[in-house]
């Protein structure tokens, strides 16, 4: 008995170790952020020296470009954060009063809820370039309207997949009271 308990404890002790089997991908992940990064300043400079020739609405889309890829590299901090601290290890250091309120608190329901707010926003804000693309009928034609009927089915699912979530969600917490 005594023998088929410690075979048990060395089994589960390596199932828990292998957790930091995550650790390289959370790496990747810091990887893709400074990637997104070298993008994020690349589209920056490249307009930077073109702003008083660009009109308003060109402006405007250079703007939910970044903006884009801003939310994208909050996607990914948030994936990375909450991931390694939900499934690998609680982060040891006192990082003061630079750490994000929510780093350590979010669980794993929060985590959902926060990567599926990310995915719609960014979703809207690729739909919105794309609305804001069409400034004519000739260009309306040419985009492709089964191509803007698509961006707009897959945005509303995502809607919907959220506002599933957080039903879903909110009657898990209501079972429990």
């Amino acid at each position: 008995m005594t023998e088929m308990r410690s075979i048990e404890t060395t089994f589960e002790k390596g199932l828990f170790a292998s957790r930091w089997l995550m650790a390289p991908m959370y790496l990747g992940l810091a990887v893709t952020l400074a990637m997104l990064t070298v993008i994020f300043v690349k589209e920056l400079v490249y307009y930077a020296p073109q702003v008083l020739d660009l009109s308003a609405e060109k402006m405007i889309l250079v703007a939910l470009t970044l903006i884009d890829l801003t939310l994208a590299a909050n996607f990914l901090l948030i994936v990375m954060f909450s991931g390694y601290e939900s499934f690998v290890s609680k982060f040891d250091f006192d990082a003061g009063e630079d750490k994000p309120g929510w780093m350590g608190k979010v669980d794993f329901g929060g985590l959902k809820m926060k990567l599926i707010a990310s995915i719609v926003a960014i979703s809207g804000i690729h739909l919105l370039k794309r609305f804001m693309e069409i400034s004519d009928l000739e260009t309306a034609t040419t985009f492709g309207e089964t191509e803007m009927f698509w961006l707009v089915v897959i945005h509303l699912t995502f809607v919907v997949s959220g506002v599933l979530m957080a039903l879903m969600d909110w009657l898990q917490a209501r079972s429990y009271k």
